[in-house]
Protein backbone atom coordinates (compact mmCIF):
# COMPACT_ATOMS: atom_id res chain seq x y z
CA UNK A 1 0.00 0.00 0.00
CA UNK A 2 1.20 3.47 -0.90
CA UNK A 3 1.92 6.00 1.54
CA UNK A 4 -0.19 9.26 1.11
CA UNK A 5 1.71 12.78 1.54
CA UNK A 6 2.76 13.69 5.26
CA UNK A 7 2.47 16.58 7.34
CA UNK A 8 5.50 18.50 7.59
CA UNK A 9 5.71 22.63 8.78
CA UNK A 10 2.70 23.27 7.25
CA UNK A 11 2.14 21.61 4.04
CA UNK A 12 1.56 18.27 2.93
CA UNK A 13 4.94 16.51 1.59
CA UNK A 14 6.10 13.16 0.34
CA UNK A 15 7.18 10.92 3.38
CA UNK A 16 10.45 10.37 1.72
CA UNK A 17 12.83 13.97 1.68
CA UNK A 18 16.24 14.18 0.47
CA UNK A 19 19.41 14.24 2.61
CA UNK A 20 21.45 16.46 0.77
CA UNK A 21 24.28 16.51 2.85
CA UNK A 22 26.47 13.29 1.56
CA UNK A 23 26.42 15.64 -1.96
CA UNK A 24 29.24 18.07 -0.02
CA UNK A 25 31.07 16.11 3.18
CA UNK A 26 30.81 13.25 5.59
CA UNK A 27 30.72 10.18 3.50
CA UNK A 28 34.18 10.63 1.68
CA UNK A 29 34.65 12.74 -1.52
CA UNK A 30 31.55 13.88 -3.09
CA UNK A 31 30.82 13.67 -6.45
CA UNK A 32 31.45 16.04 -9.53
CA UNK A 33 29.96 19.60 -9.89
CA UNK A 34 27.25 18.04 -12.17
CA UNK A 35 26.56 14.99 -10.33
CA UNK A 36 25.46 16.80 -7.53
CA UNK A 37 23.06 19.79 -10.03
CA UNK A 38 22.10 16.89 -11.76
CA UNK A 39 20.63 14.31 -9.12
CA UNK A 40 19.09 17.41 -7.17
CA UNK A 41 16.96 18.06 -10.28
CA UNK A 42 16.43 14.64 -10.98
CA UNK A 43 15.39 14.48 -7.27
CA UNK A 44 12.28 17.13 -7.81
CA UNK A 45 11.51 15.40 -11.17
CA UNK A 46 10.94 12.73 -10.06
CA UNK A 47 8.67 14.08 -7.11
CA UNK A 48 10.98 14.84 -4.02
CA UNK A 49 9.22 18.05 -2.46
CA UNK A 50 11.14 17.92 0.67
CA UNK A 51 15.16 18.92 1.01
CA UNK A 52 17.51 19.05 3.95
CA UNK A 53 20.63 20.70 4.71
CA UNK A 54 22.60 22.23 7.45
CA UNK A 55 24.91 25.38 7.56
CA UNK A 56 27.91 22.97 8.61
CA UNK A 57 27.48 20.73 5.74
CA UNK A 58 30.78 21.28 3.94
CA UNK A 59 31.48 24.53 5.56
CA UNK A 60 28.23 26.26 3.88
CA UNK A 61 28.94 24.47 0.24
CA UNK A 62 25.82 22.33 1.05
CA UNK A 63 23.52 25.41 1.04
CA UNK A 64 25.59 27.16 -1.84
CA UNK A 65 24.99 23.92 -4.02
CA UNK A 66 21.22 24.49 -3.83
CA UNK A 67 21.13 28.05 -4.54
CA UNK A 68 22.56 27.17 -7.43
CA UNK A 69 21.07 23.85 -8.40
CA UNK A 70 17.71 24.04 -7.56
CA UNK A 71 16.70 27.54 -6.00
CA UNK A 72 15.52 28.27 -9.50
CA UNK A 73 12.56 25.88 -8.80
CA UNK A 74 11.96 27.28 -5.07
CA UNK A 75 8.09 27.18 -5.56
CA UNK A 76 8.86 22.86 -5.94
CA UNK A 77 9.96 22.08 -2.82
CA UNK A 78 10.40 22.72 1.33
CA UNK A 79 13.36 23.95 2.47
CA UNK A 80 14.67 23.12 5.45
CA UNK A 81 17.89 23.83 7.02
CA UNK A 82 20.36 23.87 10.40
CA UNK A 83 21.92 26.22 13.20
CA UNK A 84 23.23 25.74 16.36
CA UNK A 85 26.39 23.65 15.87
CA UNK A 86 29.50 25.39 15.69
CA UNK A 87 32.86 24.47 14.08
CA UNK A 88 35.97 25.91 14.74
CA UNK A 89 38.89 23.65 12.86
CA UNK A 90 38.97 20.59 14.78
CA UNK A 91 36.54 21.86 17.30
CA UNK A 92 33.40 21.06 17.68
CA UNK A 93 30.39 23.21 19.99
CA UNK A 94 27.17 24.06 19.69
CA UNK A 95 25.32 27.54 20.49
CA UNK A 96 21.97 28.06 19.92
CA UNK A 97 22.19 31.54 21.90
CA UNK A 98 19.62 34.44 20.12
CA UNK A 99 22.29 36.06 18.19
CA UNK A 100 23.88 33.11 17.26
CA UNK A 101 20.60 31.84 15.60
CA UNK A 102 20.18 35.21 13.91
CA UNK A 103 23.29 35.53 12.63
CA UNK A 104 23.31 31.88 11.45
CA UNK A 105 20.59 31.98 9.47
CA UNK A 106 20.51 35.28 8.06
CA UNK A 107 23.82 33.36 6.06
CA UNK A 108 22.18 30.80 5.22
CA UNK A 109 19.51 32.60 3.70
CA UNK A 110 22.61 34.85 1.59
CA UNK A 111 23.78 31.70 1.23
CA UNK A 112 20.92 29.89 -0.30
CA UNK A 113 19.89 33.12 -2.38
CA UNK A 114 16.57 33.17 -0.90
CA UNK A 115 14.56 35.24 1.83
CA UNK A 116 12.79 32.52 3.44
CA UNK A 117 13.32 28.77 4.95
CA UNK A 118 10.51 26.91 4.91
CA UNK A 119 11.86 25.17 8.34
CA UNK A 120 15.26 25.88 10.67
CA UNK A 121 16.66 23.71 13.25
CA UNK A 122 18.49 24.19 16.13
CA UNK A 123 21.14 21.05 14.96
CA UNK A 124 21.69 20.51 18.96
CA UNK A 125 20.88 21.22 22.09
CA UNK A 126 22.66 23.91 24.12
CA UNK A 127 22.44 23.11 27.88
CA UNK A 128 23.96 27.00 27.99
CA UNK A 129 20.99 28.73 26.88
CA UNK A 130 17.45 28.81 28.35
CA UNK A 131 15.17 27.01 26.17
CA UNK A 132 12.36 30.02 25.85
CA UNK A 133 15.29 32.33 25.19
CA UNK A 134 16.32 30.18 21.97
CA UNK A 135 12.34 29.60 20.55
CA UNK A 136 12.38 33.23 21.18
CA UNK A 137 14.85 33.84 18.55
CA UNK A 138 13.29 31.11 16.11
CA UNK A 139 9.55 33.37 16.83
CA UNK A 140 10.83 36.31 15.85
CA UNK A 141 12.29 34.81 12.40
CA UNK A 142 8.92 33.48 11.75
CA UNK A 143 7.43 36.82 12.64
CA UNK A 144 10.12 38.59 10.13
CA UNK A 145 9.12 36.11 7.52
CA UNK A 146 12.44 34.74 7.25
CA UNK A 147 11.30 31.23 8.63
CA UNK A 148 7.84 29.38 8.46
CA UNK A 149 8.49 27.14 10.99
CA UNK A 150 11.16 26.08 13.61
CA UNK A 151 12.52 22.47 14.24
CA UNK A 152 14.88 20.64 16.56
CA UNK A 153 17.89 17.94 16.19
CA UNK A 154 18.63 15.30 18.41
CA UNK A 155 16.55 17.22 21.53
CA UNK A 156 15.39 14.73 24.10
CA UNK A 157 11.16 14.25 25.02
CA UNK A 158 11.45 16.65 28.54
CA UNK A 159 13.43 19.38 26.13
CA UNK A 160 10.94 18.96 23.29
CA UNK A 161 7.91 19.57 25.39
CA UNK A 162 9.58 22.60 27.09
CA UNK A 163 10.20 24.17 23.64
CA UNK A 164 6.73 22.90 22.68
CA UNK A 165 5.22 24.80 25.60
CA UNK A 166 6.91 28.43 24.69
CA UNK A 167 5.62 27.80 20.40
CA UNK A 168 4.71 24.45 18.80
CA UNK A 169 7.71 22.73 17.66
CA UNK A 170 6.90 21.71 13.56
CA UNK A 171 9.35 18.71 13.58
CA UNK A 172 12.16 17.13 15.77
CA UNK A 173 14.76 15.68 13.63
CA UNK A 174 16.59 12.73 15.55
CA UNK A 175 18.69 10.15 13.90
CA UNK A 176 15.84 6.88 14.06
CA UNK A 177 16.94 3.64 11.92
CA UNK A 178 16.37 0.04 12.95
CA UNK A 179 19.60 0.18 14.88
CA UNK A 180 19.39 3.08 16.43
CA UNK A 181 16.05 3.47 18.61
CA UNK A 182 17.04 5.63 21.13
CA UNK A 183 13.88 7.62 19.95
CA UNK A 184 11.83 4.91 20.98
CA UNK A 185 12.41 5.74 24.58
CA UNK A 186 10.83 8.92 24.66
CA UNK A 187 10.67 11.42 21.51
CA UNK A 188 8.53 9.54 19.54
CA UNK A 189 5.57 8.85 21.76
CA UNK A 190 5.81 12.95 22.49
CA UNK A 191 5.94 14.14 19.40
CA UNK A 192 2.77 11.69 18.54
CA UNK A 193 0.97 13.45 21.85
CA UNK A 194 1.99 17.03 20.86
CA UNK A 195 1.49 16.40 16.96
CA UNK A 196 5.18 16.82 15.59
CA UNK A 197 6.89 15.49 12.49
CA UNK A 198 9.36 13.07 13.16
CA UNK A 199 11.86 13.61 10.43
CA UNK A 200 14.46 10.86 10.50
CA UNK A 201 17.98 11.01 9.34
CA UNK A 202 20.36 8.19 8.82
CA UNK A 203 16.89 6.10 8.28
CA UNK A 204 19.47 3.48 5.81
CA UNK A 205 21.96 3.09 8.85
CA UNK A 206 24.13 5.60 7.24
CA UNK A 207 24.81 3.41 4.35
CA UNK A 208 24.79 -0.33 6.15
CA UNK A 209 21.36 -0.88 5.03
CA UNK A 210 22.21 -0.18 1.27
CA UNK A 211 23.08 -3.35 0.01
CA UNK A 212 26.93 -2.09 -1.25
CA UNK A 213 29.11 -1.50 1.84
CA UNK A 214 31.12 -5.21 2.86
CA UNK A 215 34.37 -3.80 4.05
CA UNK A 216 34.33 -0.22 6.30
CA UNK A 217 38.06 -0.55 6.08
CA UNK A 218 38.35 0.29 2.46
CA UNK A 219 36.49 3.84 3.42
CA UNK A 220 38.45 7.23 3.11
CA UNK A 221 39.59 8.29 6.22
CA UNK A 222 37.45 11.57 5.88
CA UNK A 223 34.61 9.50 5.82
CA UNK A 224 32.82 9.92 9.13
CA UNK A 225 31.92 6.02 9.38
CA UNK A 226 35.47 5.13 10.22
CA UNK A 227 35.28 6.75 13.34
CA UNK A 228 32.01 5.33 14.42
CA UNK A 229 32.00 2.24 16.58
CA UNK A 230 29.54 -0.02 14.52
CA UNK A 231 31.73 0.17 11.39
CA UNK A 232 34.98 -0.68 13.10
CA UNK A 233 36.56 -4.18 12.89
CA UNK A 234 35.38 -5.57 16.22
CA UNK A 235 31.75 -4.87 15.45
CA UNK A 236 31.67 -4.30 11.68
CA UNK A 237 31.40 -8.78 10.77
CA UNK A 238 28.88 -8.84 13.87
CA UNK A 239 26.82 -6.63 12.45
CA UNK A 240 27.02 -7.28 9.00
CA UNK A 241 25.54 -10.84 9.43
CA UNK A 242 22.45 -9.05 10.92
CA UNK A 243 22.40 -7.00 8.19
CA UNK A 244 22.66 -10.08 5.35
CA UNK A 245 19.71 -11.33 7.50
CA UNK A 246 17.72 -8.09 6.26
CA UNK A 247 19.02 -8.34 3.23
CA UNK A 248 17.61 -12.01 2.72
CA UNK A 249 14.59 -10.85 3.85
CA UNK A 250 14.07 -7.91 1.64
CA UNK A 251 15.26 -10.09 -1.58
CA UNK A 252 12.49 -12.31 -0.36
CA UNK A 253 10.29 -10.16 -0.62
CA UNK A 254 11.03 -8.25 -3.58
CA UNK A 255 12.39 -5.07 -2.04
CA UNK A 256 15.48 -3.56 -1.93
CA UNK A 257 16.98 -3.58 1.84
CA UNK A 258 17.20 0.34 1.75
CA UNK A 259 13.78 0.71 1.05
CA UNK A 260 12.60 -1.76 3.55
CA UNK A 261 15.09 -0.12 6.17
CA UNK A 262 13.16 3.32 5.41
CA UNK A 263 9.88 1.48 4.83
CA UNK A 264 10.28 0.46 8.51
CA UNK A 265 10.77 3.94 10.15
CA UNK A 266 7.44 5.37 7.91
CA UNK A 267 5.43 2.52 9.76
CA UNK A 268 6.26 3.50 13.12
CA UNK A 269 3.78 6.58 12.61
CA UNK A 270 1.67 8.44 10.48
CA UNK A 271 3.95 11.68 11.41
CA UNK A 272 7.39 9.53 10.76
CA UNK A 273 9.55 11.41 7.13
CA UNK A 274 12.75 9.65 6.29
CA UNK A 275 15.06 11.66 4.18
CA UNK A 276 18.25 9.70 3.11
CA UNK A 277 20.87 11.19 1.50
CA UNK A 278 23.00 9.72 -1.43
CA UNK A 279 25.39 10.69 -4.22
CA UNK A 280 23.68 7.83 -6.63
CA UNK A 281 21.31 9.00 -8.90
CA UNK A 282 20.23 4.78 -8.70
CA UNK A 283 20.17 5.15 -5.08
CA UNK A 284 18.04 8.66 -4.87
CA UNK A 285 15.24 6.95 -6.87
CA UNK A 286 15.35 3.42 -4.59
CA UNK A 287 14.79 5.68 -1.48
CA UNK A 288 11.66 7.60 -2.92
CA UNK A 289 10.44 4.56 -4.07
CA UNK A 290 10.35 3.29 -0.52
CA UNK A 291 6.92 5.06 0.11
CA UNK A 292 4.95 3.23 -2.54
CA UNK A 293 6.34 -0.39 -2.93
CA UNK A 294 4.45 -2.99 -1.72
CA UNK A 295 5.82 -4.45 1.36
CA UNK A 296 3.82 -7.00 3.56
CA UNK A 297 3.01 -6.21 6.98
CA UNK A 298 5.11 -8.90 8.32
CA UNK A 299 8.16 -8.43 6.19
CA UNK A 300 8.24 -5.00 7.93
CA UNK A 301 7.63 -6.68 11.56
CA UNK A 302 10.16 -9.15 10.89
CA UNK A 303 12.89 -6.59 9.88
CA UNK A 304 12.21 -4.86 13.37
CA UNK A 305 12.91 -7.82 14.97
CA UNK A 306 16.20 -8.86 12.60
CA UNK A 307 18.32 -5.84 13.36
CA UNK A 308 17.57 -3.15 16.80
CA UNK A 309 19.01 -2.04 19.90
CA UNK A 310 19.64 -5.80 21.40
CA UNK A 311 20.97 -7.67 18.01
CA UNK A 312 23.58 -3.98 16.97
CA UNK A 313 27.07 -3.98 17.90
CA UNK A 314 28.57 -0.93 18.84
CA UNK A 315 27.48 2.89 19.72
CA UNK A 316 26.01 5.13 17.00
CA UNK A 317 28.80 7.74 18.05
CA UNK A 318 32.35 7.64 18.88
CA UNK A 319 33.51 9.33 22.41
CA UNK A 320 34.33 12.44 21.47
CA UNK A 321 30.58 12.71 19.90
CA UNK A 322 28.51 11.59 22.50
CA UNK A 323 28.47 14.50 24.84
CA UNK A 324 26.39 16.39 22.23
CA UNK A 325 23.62 14.34 21.89
CA UNK A 326 20.20 15.53 23.99
CA UNK A 327 18.15 12.31 23.02
CA UNK A 328 17.90 9.49 25.30
CA UNK A 329 20.21 7.00 25.76
CA UNK A 330 19.64 3.30 26.66
CA UNK A 331 21.26 2.29 29.76
CA UNK A 332 23.91 -0.32 28.15
CA UNK A 333 24.69 2.21 25.87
Amino acid sequence: MALAKRELAGRKVHPVGLGCMNLSWAYGTPPEHDVKVKLLNQALDLGYDHLDTANIYGGGKNEELLAEAVMHRRSEFLLASKCGIVVDGAKRGVSCAPDSIEENLDASLKRLKTDHIDLFYMHRFDPKVPIADSVGAMVRAMEAGKIGAYGVSEWNAAHIREAHAVHPVAAVQPEYSLWTRNVELGVLDTCKELGIALVAFSSTGRGAFGGVLRDPSTLEEKDLRTKMPRFNAENWPKNLKVIEQLEALAKEVGVTPAQLANRWVLEQGDNCHVIPGTTSIAHMEENFHAATVDIPADAIAKAGEIVNHSTVHGHRYHDAIRPTIDTEEFEDA
